[in-house]
């Protein structure tokens, strides 16, 4: 990443249902968090942008002269150049909203008198690529390649290419979810059939193991499969074979050094990382070409508990992207 400013900075991860802000102090590491929920609509998702940056500033006795800047990592079609979000659809976004000049307004309002002398630069970004800086600035890669593969309600991949986000000519590039996996398989609301979140993504997970109501799909599937169940041991296998063809995908067209598994499947930990490299050594043991690109030793899981996507975004704030 292109260390162009450095000092403290806001990131906020703004999801469907949760806000996660974090403040960076001027060495790159977390020293503060928020979380709020999400509300639906325009107004709702600045309100909360920015009394959460509020909080943050001041818990830490900062204004906003203070502040390099503010990132904002939320799902939709982002303009980073333009500040601006449509079809944010599980934010109730719909049409372009100037979110980053309105956060910006917002957040001085709150500070009624404490936000320094100018207003603080407002950045957007989309989420996964925010969570692609987050996890290559946590392993200390900064120059270097990775891809974020995030397992949730899809499937999809953020890029990070000799330091700097990786967004294609139309934004699209990580978007390995529609590639088709299965020709003629499950219908996709894209339009095609057999792609490849079908068979590798949360809501996968959930149609193919709804396990009981009180516990998420992914846990009760892994549990039924600890208990000795057959059955879910094939469905296990199925995920895990197609999250191994994600993984290889982007090793195999970007050759990065690492693919960091995040989303909410994540939250398994070891057991889905285990799954997940057996079954790339797997492939390994019938291709010498596979062998030599040691992919099993190239997968790894995003740190637990630790807000990727809001790091990132605080990067983004400062202008590391």
């Amino acid at each position: 990443m292109q260390h162009q400013e450095s000092g403290w900075s806001v990131g906020l991860d703004i999801g469907g249902t949760k806000t996660l802000a974090v403040l960076l102090d001027p060495s790159g590491t977390p020293s503060g968090q928020v979380r709020l929920p999400t509300e639906r609509g325009a107004e709702a998702v600045v309100d909360t942008a920015a009394t959460a940056a509020a909080q943050l500033l001041t818990r830490a006795d900062l204004t906003a002269d203070d502040l390099t800047g503010i990132g904002i990592g939320l799902p939709g079609i982002v303009d980073p150049v333009g500040g601006r979000v449509e079809h944010a659809v599980n934010l109730g976004i719909e049409s372009g909203v100037p979110l980053a000049e309105e956060v910006s307004g917002a957040l001085a309002a709150r500070l009624n008198g404490r936000g320094g002398s100018r207003p603080v630069p407002v950045r957007l970004e989309n989420d996964l690529n925010a969570a692609a800086l987050g996890a290559a600035h946590l392993r200390g890669e900064g120059g270097g390649d990775l891809a974020f593969l995030a397992l949730g309600t899809g499937l999809a991949a953020g890029l990070v290419l000799d330091g700097r986000l990786h967004r294609g000519v139309g934004g699209a590039a990580g978007e390995i979810g529609h590639l088709v996996y299965q020709p003629g398989g499950r219908p996709c609301p894209c339009g095609q059939r057999g792609c490849l979140e079908q068979y590798a993504s949360g809501t996968s997970l959930r149609l193919a193991w709804p396990g009981p109501g009180d516990r998420p799909a992914p846990v009760a599937l892994f549990e039924a499969v600890a208990a000795g169940d057959e059955a879910a041991l094939a469905v296990q296998r199925e995920f895990a074979d197609a999250v191994a063809a994600a993984v290889r995908v982007l090793l195999l067209t970007a050759d990065v050094a690492h693919v960091v598994i995040g989303g909410g499947v994540s939250e398994l930990g070891a057991p889905l990382l285990q799954v997940v490299r057996e079954r790339l050594d797997h492939s390994a043991r019938e291709s010498g070409f596979l062998a030599s690109m040691r992919m099993a030793e190239r997968v790894d899981l995003a740190p637990h508990g630790v807000p990727v996507g809001a790091v990132g975004a605080a990067l983004v704030g400062r202008k590391e992207s």
